[in-house]
């Protein structure tokens, strides 16, 4: 389960959805508006998020409103973000050393 959840988090475009709905909720229309991604590709990734619990969705007459379900998640990837930062500066020391 853990892997399949990394797996999830390992496609950037669903990293890009988690980080547009950060704010607020947001429609399908807005993600796709937001991100640049195309609609359909849009759903299939949310279909993803949704499925492992990272986003949650609501219904509202024509639209589907998708939210970040645990923010955790956006913790998670700054941790990750802040390593591969402390790794690239530890690298540009060596170089310029």
């Amino acid at each position: 389960m853990v892997a399949e959840r990394f797996k999830a988090l390992s496609e950037p475009a669903r990293l890009q959805l988690l980080q547009a709905m950060q704010p607020r909720e947001l429609s399908v229309n807005e993600l796709v508006h937001v991100t640049g991604l195309g609609q359909a590709n849009v759903s299939k990734h949310l279909q993803v998020l949704h499925g492992l619990g990272f986003v949650k969705r609501r219904k509202e007459g024509l639209f589907v409103y998708y939210a970040l379900a645990d923010r955790s998640v956006l913790e998670q990837c700054d941790l990750m973000c802040g390593q591969i930062e402390a790794q690239l500066e530890a690298q540009q020391r060596l170089l310029s050393a």
